[in-house]
């Protein structure tokens, strides 16, 4: 198990270019199995996750080759659909939760899919039945065995239909939308997640001869085509890094630019970061983070207590909620931080307390953080990473923080975020990876 060594305290300055989107990756990678012919995507991010789900594609029989850094050609022409069985195809699949949107395309194509029950963080339930009730309608006859943890999902054909989803969950809108493109008729899936992943790939999907409209919409309509094409795609930048950026900036005092950031993909994310008090301004496509002393977190018109809270696209991404917790800590004022979409997300709190910081968990969904305004650093200390998006906030912590502080269990952190202390460094940070 590796760990990072922070010493803390520094304030840094630099231009940060943000990786591919790892969310977008994990979708439009497995939309390759849709097709035959070849698939060229640029932008993606070197991170554990998505090199997982690569590997898994070659180990199937997809012909994968490196045109350059971050870009991939992708030929799905003679898949092992007996490689589905295998012991080597559960221990891959069942170490990525991403690898549950193979699913759809294979349905699609071939008539049938297995999967091993996925894996990915801990933070609380994530289920699935979203994907197979979708598949149903579809057509298709859905197995589950609890004893070897297996899903099987097989059909003759599908045909379109009208889904409602029971909820806008962004993989499980994918892997519908894959497995509905080659489908006999028109589907209509309603309550779909829109999140920019799910628009980028909708539009990769009408580039390889599909008919998706409604895109951005909670309201997909596709016209079901009997086979799709190649085609070339650049993936978004990633907007959790990108938030995660912003915090880093806040906390650290520091002046940061953030390059390429797609601006209009962001939404409403820049705003909830300037309800905390954080200044930024935008040139061109990139933004500039100042440095700040202090920043004063707004209240509502009533002048009651700012509450920050997720929600399905186009409202706040939960991914950022960490990252919003762990920037109030320092702000001016306070803020009740709502994590309505997982139920374990905010158990990484007790770290931040260790560290000093003021907060008080009131359940499992909420917690209450009184900024410090910058009057009292963190202390550093050692923890361990529980997930992706909360190991990124207790590093920007420790960055901030007084001494010297050791984050373990950082394959977490790599999961999702590429080479994050070589860049980090590069702007005045000192982090050291040991073990």
């Amino acid at each position: 198990m590796g760990a990072f060594e922070i010493h803390g305290g520094k304030s840094l300055k630099g231009e940060l270019v943000p990786q591919g989107a790892k969310n977008e990756a994990l979708q439009v990678i497995c939309a390759v199995l849709l097709t035959s012919e070849k698939v060229t995507i640029s932008n993606i991010p070197d991170i554990v996750d998505v090199n997982k789900l690569i590997n898994l594609l070659q180990a199937m029989g997809v012909k994968v080759e490196k045109v350059e850094k971050g870009t991939y050609s992708f030929k799905a022409k003679d898949v092992d659909l007996n490689y589905l069985l295998s012991e080597d195809f559960t221990n891959r699949a069942s170490s990525l939760r991403g690898s549950i949107m193979i699913v759809g395309p294979l349905l699609a194509r071939f008539g049938k899919a297995y999967m091993p029950k996925p894996g990915g963080d801990k933070i609380g339930r994530r289920r699935l039945d979203t994907h197979f009730e979708g598949f149903e309608k579809l057509g298709a006859t859905f197995e589950y065995d609890p004893k070897t943890y297996y899903y099987t999902v097989q059909a003759k054909k599908l045909t379109g239909t009208y889904i409602h989803l029971d909820e806008a969950s962004v993989t499980g809108t994918a892997n519908v939308v894959m497995a509905a493109v080659l489908a006999k008729g028109e589907t209509v899936i309603y309550n779909a997640a829109c999140e920019p992943y799910l628009q980028q790939l909708c539009k990769m999907l009408n580039k390889m001869g599909a008919k998706i409209s409604g895109i951005g919409s909670n309201m997909l309509t596709i016209k079901g085509v009997k086979e799709l094409g190649g085609c070339f795609h650049r993936i978004l930048p990633d907007m959790i890094e990108i938030g995660s950026f912003i915090g880093l900036a806040a906390m650290t005092k520091s002046e940061i630019t953030i390059k390429d950031v797609s601006f209009p993909d962001l939404g409403i994310i820049p705003d909830v970061f300037r309800k905390l008090g954080i200044q930024m301004e935008l040139k061109g496509d990139d933004l500039f983070i100042p440095k700040q002393k202090s920043y004063k977190v707004d209240t509502f018109i009533d002048g009651s207590i700012l509450t920050i809270a997720d929600a399905p696209w186009p409202g706040f991404t939960p991914d950022l909620l960490s990252i919003i917790l762990v920037t109030a800590t320092q702000a001016k004022g306070s803020v009740l931080v709502h994590q309505k979409m997982f139920e374990s997300r905010l158990f990484f709190v007790d770290k931040l307390i260790d560290m000093g910081a003021q907060i008080i968990l009131c359940d499992p969904h909420r917690a209450a953080v009184i900024g410090m305004n910058h009057e009292h650093q963190l202390r550093g200390t050692t923890m361990t990473s529980p997930d992706i998006r909360a190991g990124v906030s207790l590093l920007i912590a420790a960055l901030s923080a007084e001494g010297k502080s050791t984050i373990h269990n950082i394959e977490q952190i790599d999961r999702g975020y590429e080479n994050i202390d070589v860049r980090l460094n590069n702007l005045g940070a000192d982090i050291r990876r040991i073990g």
